[in-house]
């Protein structure tokens, strides 16, 4: 079975705010939602919430991120960060 990968259309992307992208790229930067938290000035339950809102918004648009590794690869694939920065 082979798998032909469409590179004319562009993937969607949801409408993420500035927050929820700086949320996103710090967590898949660090180990833990307590890095998070500490290196914004947060807790670690609103790190959660805005996690948990940016895995919805993927899912919605029908490309689910359940995993940490899920959502570095979506990160990646709509440019909100960089491979060289990891």
């Amino acid at each position: 079975m082979t798998c032909a990968l469409n590179t004319s259309e562009p993937l969607p992307a949801p409408t993420l705010t500035a927050r929820e992208i700086q949320i996103l790229r710090e967590w898949v930067m660090r180990d833990s939602k307590s890095d998070v938290a500490t290196a914004l000035f947060i807790t670690a339950a609103t790190v959660s919430t805005h996690v948990n809102r940016i895995r919805l918004k993927y899912a919605a648009i029908g490309r689910p991120a359940n995993t940490k590794a899920a959502l570095l690869a979506r990160a990646l694939q709509d440019g909100h960060i960089e491979l060289d920065e990891l």
